[in-house]
């Protein structure tokens, strides 16, 4: 439709729509899926319309088709029904309206459905969205609870009344939202994200009773998986029963198996703390009374300790030993100074006894050459020779004769 247009020359509005007709009328046919949330079957009317929705991203379009190619599912398929049908677009152009004319409708049965979450679900986890390194850990105590359920629902009676008989003081920031159909996914999302965006919020918990699988299809819508991945606050997934686990149980941080299992989960019990407090407090006593009972024994016993008790009974002891071995020392000291002076008396004796002075004292004299040589043999000497005579009290001259 490259049109050489301008202000001057435009294009009427039939033109244009004329135009769009021509080039839609060029389109093939094309399976198209989607959910049901208008049917319109007028009595003797020849054709059936319906709109078909998106619930993901929030677009629906204008279906027509002739009655006999819906009878063939009237039975199966209502208002609310995920269906596959065969349409090729059409434009109409009085009106400017985009509508798709079908050939054959399909419903999508249950087996489909779980195949193809099934198929989702390994795409989102491929991309780590399920890992367990991503996952946040809850607060022991929130201040501030978010939650998200229908509106008067046995869900949200379920959280609050469970929440506050735990823990009274607990307050809720609640979001009531359709949590099935086709206006489910994109207001939960809505919710998720206020909630996430509040900062006095410390944990948002997303609840709905049970259902069949086609009533919480909106819990694995891949755009509410993401938006709870992208959350900065931690979420619990509370949907269904135990045997039901859509996509959100998946990516959230914490899978309750029920609103009220996620209501014991996200809050504690106040008696329960209030017991562990006690015991704590009671263990805590015990271990101090039972260190300072250890400390006292401990303290005892040093105390009764003979060092203690009497401090000088070594030094006593040890006083004793030294007088008893300072006296021994000095008995042995004496006793080899005596013997050392006996010996020495008699070695004094013997010195004098065998010395030359002795040997003088008895009446010897010794004769000596004028060089002092004494004389041993009288050959020694000539005649008339003088010679030095030594006796004991001196020493005098004499003269050698014939």
């Amino acid at each position: 439709m490259a049109l050489n247009t301008s202000a001057d020359a435009p294009l009427p509005v039939g033109e244009v729509s004329r135009l769009i007709g021509g080039w839609i009328d060029r389109l093939g046919a094309v399976w198209v899926e989607g959910q049901i949330t208008q049917l319109s079957r007028r009595p003797g009317a020849g054709v059936v319309f319906l709109t078909l929705r998106d619930p993901s991203y929030d677009i629906s379009v204008s279906v027509t088709c002739y009655r006999q190619v819906f009878e063939a599912v009237a039975d199966v398929v209502s208002e609310g029904a995920r269906v596959v049908v065969l349409a090729k677009p059409e434009w109409y152009a009085p009106r400017g309206q985009l509508s798709l004319r079908a050939t054959e409708i399909k419903p999508v049965g249950v087996g489909e459905l779980l195949a193809r979450l099934e198929q989702l679900k390994k795409s989102l986890a491929s991309e780590g969205l399920f890992a367990a390194d991503r996952k946040k850990a809850l607060p022991f105590l929130p201040q501030l609870i978010g939650l998200v359920c229908g509106r008067a629902s046995a869900a949200e009676r379920d959280v609050l009344e469970n929440a506050r008989h735990r823990w009274p003081a607990v307050r809720f920031e609640v979001r009531n939202v359709p949590v099935q159909g086709v206006h489910a996914v994109p207001q939960v999302v809505q919710a998720v994200k206020e909630l996430d965006a509040l900062d006095a919020v410390d944990v948002i918990i997303v609840a709905r009773g049970g259902g069949s699988v086609e009533d919480l299809l909106p819990f694995s819508d891949e755009q509410l998986v993401r938006a709870v991945a992208a959350c900065r606050t931690p979420v619990v997934s509370a949907i269904g029963h135990e045997p039901d686990n859509p996509l959100l149980d998946f990516v959230a941080d914490l899978r309750a198996s029920t609103p009220t299992d996620a209501a014991k989960k996200v809050v504690p019990d106040v008696g329960e703390e209030y017991e562990r407090v006690r015991f704590l407090r009671d263990r805590a006593r015990r271990s101090v009374q039972s260190f300072i009972d250890r400390e006292e024994r401990g303290l005892a016993h040093a105390l009764a300790r003979p060092s203690i008790e009497d401090p000088h009974r070594m030094v006593d002891e040890r006083a004793d030993q030294v007088a008893a071995l300072l006296d021994r020392g000095r008995r042995t000291l004496r006793h080899l100074l005596d013997r050392a002076d006996s010996e020495l008396t008699h070695t004094h004796a013997r010195v004098v006894a065998l010395s030359p002075a002795a040997t003088l004292q008895r009446g010897y004299a010794v004769l000596q050459k004028a060089d002092g040589h004494v004389v041993r043999d009288p050959d020694e000497v000539a005649q008339g020779e003088a010679l030095r005579a030594r006796v004991a009290e001196g020493e005098f001259t004499v003269r050698v004769d014939a």
